[in-house]
């Protein structure tokens, strides 16, 4: 990420983080939030909220983030940015930014009772696109993919291959790294681009224990589809049972011949 002036950027696609007809869209996303980031540039107003639409896929090589300051009040910043590319937008987002504050703290939501990422061993994701060597996966909640199970329920164990400390850009990447959850209802094969993805950070990040070989649970469920759409739900879990995240996706579902 290079500033190129007042609230912009450039920044460079790589093709290793390739699926299929252009790059993964977390790490689009993540692009993203770094720019934001980096134009808010201030540490005690973690990211809360980052919703990004993609318009069109990026093609390998340069491109450039646009960010705006929308908003700055005594606690909270909005931010927007815009992914450009050859002079098109590719991507657009929204980012909300604040300090904590008092309110009531309770949680309906439990991390699954499953075994510890160092109890499994890594395993490969059947039908998975090239990107996915980039990331350690142990699979052990749902169905196997395209095996026509009961329900659209998929998640384990998730980290980046190369050790990194998971600050806002790597949850984001997270909340889009794994198999779609209906290839675990499905028999035959399908598509399913982004259409936007919405993250909402339940804690600020890093995490003040985090280290880089940390392996965050991930858990995904898409309980309706329809119409050629269906929305996918994410949960992002710290090793130590903490909701660092809550993900959702709206997406196509296209046939894949």
């Amino acid at each position: 990420m290079t500033p190129v002036g007042p609230g912009r950027f450039e920044a460079r696609i790589e093709r290793a983080w390739w699926v299929y007809r252009g790059p993964h869209g977390g790490y689009v996303g993540a692009i993203v939030m770094r720019a934001m980031v980096e134009a808010l540039a201030d540490q005690d107003r973690p990211p809360r909220s980052f919703t990004i639409h993609y318009l069109r896929p990026p093609n390998e090589g340069k491109v450039e983030i646009a960010t705006t300051v929308e908003r700055e009040g005594r606690a909270m910043t909005n931010v927007s940015a815009r992914l450009l590319q050859d002079g098109q937008v590719m991507a657009v987002a929204l980012g909300a930014f604040s300090r904590g504050r008092p309110s009531l703290d309770y949680a309906e939501v439990a991390m699954p009772d499953v075994p510890g990422a160092d109890t499994l061993d890594e395993a490969g994701i059947e039908g998975a696109p090239p990107h996915i060597v980039l990331f350690e996966h142990r699979p052990l909640i749902g169905p196997a993919p395209f095996s026509g199970g009961d329900a659209a329920l998929t998640g384990g164990w998730l980290r980046l291959r190369e050790p990194e400390v998971a600050d806002a850009a790597a949850i984001i990447v997270y909340s889009d790294a794994w198999m779609p959850a209906v290839f675990s209802r499905v028999q035959d094969r399908v598509g399913v681009p982004t259409v936007d993805l919405s993250v909402h950070f339940r804690v600020p990040v890093p995490l003040e224990d985090a280290s880089p070989d940390d392996h965050y649970l991930v858990v995904f469920r898409t309980p309706v589809a329809g119409d050629g759409f269906l929305v996918e739900d994410g949960e992002i879990w710290s090793p130590a049972g903490v909701l660092v995240a809550q993900a959702r996706q709206l997406a196509l579902i296209v046939p894949v011949s």
